[in-house]
Formats: structure tokens, C-alpha cells, sequence
């Protein structure tokens, strides 16, 4: 039972630990997205809709990535260009979505798909106990594993990443350098919106290999708030991720073995420690967050 709840604690937060660290990259340049939530949506009905039109599960998952760098580039252009608001533009943005996917989704509901499956390491996955747990997923997975210590190599180790982090701290430094601020936050929501496409469309090509009306189900919303539990860090926020993949396999599990327990109190059991993992750190992790975006949750921007 602690093998299944470990294993699918890595295959349900998947999804959501892509996007979160898309979200990261943003958010460290100083732009909140809570529009998420629509780019991981029009990922996962690009990428299944392109799946199903080609065959090609990795055609799928970059339209997926490219629908939600779309939707991310309305909000780019919104906040950055336009002056609106970080926050009502992110809900805005999260509502379209919702929108948009379920008018031209009607037709792919009951669509089947070859997507990806799990692919065993060979050796790796026969390790007992493990084995199961790391080595037996999709590849979208194994490479979303990578992207974190990829991701915080970029971000604290290199030149990219200090311009990337000066965007939200100190953007006159990047102005004095002769490097216009706007334009790396522009990069930055992009591939952010890129990334949460992909998580998107691992949800609909991988996980579930079906599409549904609102299949993302509150995980961009989740990815957003992961960010701030992980102090802007990738290696926490994919820890957050799977914490809370592992609440909803624990949800799939009490239901399989029959328990007495409401089903809406399990659904709704990943969101609500999410929320408690959230209040427990507020306070510790306030001192970090970005300069820019301070101001923004702080309503002048």
C-alpha cells in the first residue's frame, strides 16, 4: 500500500510539479501568473488534440507547450505592456481558459489516444520496493525529474540565472547593465507558461490518456501556491508536488480498499493540506520573495 501511495504520489504530481517550476521561473522575475491554471488546461487539450490528429504523443506534449506559452503571452502582454493588474489579469486569464477549453474540447471527450506509458528501467525498476516507485513512469516524467536540478543549476548557478533573479530583485542593476527588464520578465512568463503547458499536457496524455472538461481541476491554482511553500526554490516546490500527488493517490486508495470515508472529503483532502503546508511556512518564507513581486501581493502592482 506504501509503494502504490509513493508511486502515484510521483504520477499525479507530476503535472503539477512541471507547471510549478514554470511558475517559478516567473515568478522569480517578478510576475505572478494565476492564470496558470488556463495555460495547464489549453496544454492538456492542445497536446490531446494533437495526439489524437497525428498519433505522436510528442507532437502533442510541444502543441501543449506552445498552447500554454499562448495563453501566457495574453497575460505577458496584459500586465507587462498594458499596465494591468498582476492578479485580476491572472484570474482573467485562468477563466478564458476554462472557457475556451471546454467550447472546442465538446468533441475530444470521448476520444481515445496511444499516449505514453510507463517505460521500466531496465535493472532500476526490478530494485524491490524502489524500483516500482522511481523507475517505472513516463517519460514525460523522468524528464520532469531532470528539469529541477537543470532548473536550479540555471537559476543560482549561471549568468542566465542572475539576470533572471535581478528582473525581480533589483531591476536598475539589469537597467545599468544595459538590459531591459521587461523583456527577460517577457522570457520569463513565456517559459513559464511553456512549462505549465507541458504539465497540462502530461495530465491529458499520460496520466489519464482521455480529455474532460476542467480535467486540471484547481492543479494550476495548486502549482502557484507550491511556489510560495518552496520559497522559490525547484527542489521544494517538487517536493510540494509530490506531497500533494501522494494526497490525491492516498484519496484513490481508501477508496479501493472500501473505507466508510465521504469521497468529498477525499477530494477534497490535497487541496486543504496543500493550504495548511501554506500557513505553516508563510511566515518563515516571507522575508524571501522577490522584491517586484512583493509589491505586487501587496496590491501596487
Amino acid at each position: 500500500m506504501i509503494a502504490d501511495i509513493l508511486t502515484g504520489a510521483i504520477r499525479s504530481g507530476t503535472s503539477v510539479m512541471i507547471a510549478s517550476q514554470g511558475e517559478l521561473i516567473s515568478e522569480r522575475a517578478g510576475v505572478i501568473n494565476l492564470g496558470t491554471e488556463g495555460s495547464m488546461l489549453c496544454g492538456a487539450l492542445g497536446g490531446f488534440v494533437v495526439t489524437v490528429w497525428s498519433g505522436n504523443p510528442w507532437l502533442g506534449t510541444l502543441a501543449g507547450g506552445l498552447c500554454g506559452m499562448l495563453i501566457s503571452l495574453i497575460h505577458a502582454f496584459l500586465v507587462l505592456t498594458c499596465g494591468a493588474n498582476q492578479l485580476a489579469t491572472g484570474l482573467t486569464i485562468m477563466f478564458f481558459g476554462m472557457g475556451v477549453t471546454a467550447f472546442f474540447g465538446k468533441n475530444f471527450v470521448s476520444q481515445q489516444i496511444v499516449g505514453f506509458n510507463p517505460v521500466p528501467i531496465p535493472v532500476l525498476s526490478d530494485i524491490p520496493f524502489i524500483g516500482k516507485i522511481l523507475f517505472n513512469h513516463d517519460p514525460l516524467t523522468y524528464l520532469s525529474i531532470l528539469l529541477v536540478p537543470v532548473l536550479w543549476y540555471v537559476i543560482f548557478r549561471t549568468r542566465l540565472g542572475v539576470i533572471l533573479r535581478a528582473a525581480g530583485e533589483r531591476e536598475d542593476v539589469l537597467f545599468a547593465s544595459g538590459i531591459n527588464p521587461k523583456l527577460v520578465r517577457y522570457m520569463a512568463v513565456l517559459a513559464g507558461g511553456l512549462l505549465a503547458g507541458i504539465g497540462g499536457a502530461q495530465l491529458s496524455i499520460a496520466y489519464t490518456h482521455s480529455w474532460v472538461e476542467n480535467m486540471v481541476a484547481g492543479r494550476g491554482v495548486v502549482a502557484v501556491a507550491l511556489v510560495i511553500f518552496a520559497s522559490w526554490r525547484p527542489g521544494m516546490a517538487m517536493l510540494g508536488a509530490y506531497l500533494f500527488g501522494a494526497a490525491q493517490a492516498l484519496q484513490l486508495t481508501v477508496q479501493q480498499q472500501g473505507l466508510a470515508i465521504s469521497p468529498y472529503f477525499l477530494f477534497m483532502v490535497p487541496y486543504v493540506l496543500t493550504l495548511v503546508a501554506l500557513l505553516i511556512v508563510e511566515r518563515r518564507k516571507q522575508s524571501q520573495t522577490p522584491e517586484a513581486l512583493g509589491k505586487v501581493l501587496a496590491g501596487s502592482g
